[in-house]
């Protein structure tokens, strides 16, 4: 049996509790994290170190990109396709 994990839930409340500061009242999957000053350029760094400590996965610089983090879709989306592909030697 497969277990599905919904990495954007988990990051969702990441973001309430540390920028939000609880209150996740406006803050869908489509939100725009940046757009919206939820999320600022130091804020990112944080966000990354939760992702890589959380999730067992490594960002590589050309990877910071707005496209991966600019909303919990987004990054759902990203992590989705670092976990699930293959590893090469």
């Amino acid at each position: 049996m497969k277990i599905e994990i919904q990495y954007s839930e988990i990051t969702k409340q990441f973001i309430i509790d540390n920028f939000l500061f609880g209150n996740g009242a406006k803050l869908d999957n489509d939100t725009p994290l940046f757009e919206k000053g939820i999320i600022d350029s130091t804020g990112v760094l944080e966000l990354v170190a939760f992702v890589e400590d959380n999730f067992k996965v490594t960002v590589a610089d050309e990877e910071l990109v707005l496209e991966n983090f600019s909303s919990l879709n987004a990054i759902e989306k990203f992590l989705q396709s670092k976990i699930n592909q293959p590893v090469t030697n």
